[in-house]
């Protein structure tokens, strides 16, 4: 039987990694540091995934097991003896990942046991050059990475909600997901094929479906969040905002935005046709009032989601680079520095609560420049935009919708 070693027991890792490739028949293998987690998976030896959609339906994934990254010989074993390797960690925690990863790569190159392939499902921007630079810390000189690793960069379009604590605790393994389940990879990456488990969608040109993924649905998806809470900060559900015609018009304006500088930036993958397809489909599944998604979740991270290479500042910067109007994809981002959304308890995501007493205080001069990154000497044009529709907004936050008229 064949096995994939995932370093990261979480959402996207159960929900759509194990989930897929456990139902091609592999033995499924999870690296984490929880626990809990890492118990409950290896007395179950299954999970339950509940498709939260219009046709519901539960799943359960078998043949898994679990092993704690803290045993690194544990985890070096499962790398030599794995037919492939996945991560989904989140881009903060893959500098605990690397020292053990790297070491399990070397011994499996000194054994002769031949190259292996990386799938890396961490939801960003040229993750394969991040990756490879984290693993060469711990390599030694020389070293010949990259004809022996297969760094695969992914398209992570899988929306999963927070499961209540009252839930975890009466079953930690639960996940709740949309109906959507397709896992879309790089096609030229692969040292030893791309490997044949249904759901997965090789793509010669991976860059464009990232930037469709971040530019598209991850703004998109972030901006129904934002214009949700500036609108009613009690607003609680994606769906509840995405309803409202004010926010569904802008959301869309600001997919069309990006999906027109998309088509012009990769014209043999993108058109009006497809374009159109995807942001009404992304739309209906913004609404899936059954999965209740959260603003919370959607909008949490604001550091990271106003960086320069994130969601709305790339977007922005690709639709200056092709003279695309973006007043939509502007007033979200403005938007989105004025965002408090908080979880059931009432609290701030630990970066949005920092973000809020530390960087706001500071003005929005700041935020462009030390959060946004954003040059004032070549970005000129693009900071004087989104700080008219930020003060403009500041007057009325609930009524930000009468600044696009």
């Amino acid at each position: 039987m064949k096995k994939i070693v995932v370093f990261g027991a979480g959402n996207i890792g159960r929900s759509l990694v194990g989930q897929l490739f456990s139902k091609a028949g592999y033995e499924v293998v999870f690296v984490d540091v929880d626990e809990r987690i890492i118990q409950e998976l290896n007395k179950q030896k299954r999970y339950k995934i509940v498709v939260k959609d219009r046709h519901p339906e539960t799943i359960l994934v078998e043949n898994v097991r679990a092993v704690n990254i803290r045993d690194s010989r544990k985890v070096i074993d499962e790398i030599l003896s794995a037919d492939i390797l996945s991560t989904s960690v989140g881009v903060n925690n893959l500098q605990g990942v690397y020292p053990v990863l790297a070491t399990g790569i070397k011994e499996r190159i000194n054994q002769g046991k031949g190259p292996i392939d990386i799938i890396i499902c961490e939801n960003i921007r040229n993750s394969p050059s991040l990756f490879r630079e984290g693993l060469l810390n711990y390599l030694p000189k020389f070293f010949p990475l990259d004809s022996t690793v297969g760094l695969v960069e992914t398209s992570i379009g899988k929306m999963v909600p927070i499961i209540s604590e009252d839930e975890k605790r009466k079953d930690p393994l639960l996940i709740y997901v949309e109906a959507y389940n397709k896992l879309i990879l790089d096609a030229k990456a692969f040292k030893r094929g791309v490997p044949k488990v249904e759901g997965i969608e090789p793509k010669e040109n991976i860059t464009a479906y990232v930037d469709r993924k971040l530019f598209v649905h991850n703004m998109g998806h972030s901006a129904t969040a934002y214009l949700g809470y500036v609108t009613n900060p009690e607003m609680k559900y994606v769906w509840e905002a995405i309803n409202n015609i004010k926010i569904h018009e802008c959301v869309e304006g600001a997919m069309w935005e990006s999906g027109r500088a998309l088509i012009l930036e990769y014209p043999h993958e993108f058109n009006e046709e497809n374009m159109k397809e995807h942001i009404e489909n992304l739309i209906e599944r913004f609404g899936n009032k059954a999965l209740e998604d959260t603003i919370y979740r959607v909008g949490r991270d604001l550091p990271r989601k106003l960086s320069r290479n994130d969601r709305f500042i790339g977007a922005l910067l690709l639709d200056e680079k092709h003279d695309v109007s973006s007043p939509c994809t502007t007033m979200a981002t403005a938007a989105a520095m004025l965002f408090r959304g908080k979880d059931e308890y009432g609290q701030l995501f630990p970066r949005d609560k920092e973000f809020a007493e530390k960087s706001f205080p500071l003005g929005i001069e700041f935020i462009l420049k030390e959060i946004c990154c954003l040059s004032e000497t070549q970005e000129r044009n693009l900071i004087s935009k989104i700080k008219q529709t930020y003060f403009r907004i500041m007057k009325n936050p609930r009524k930000w919708y009468t600044e696009l008229s």
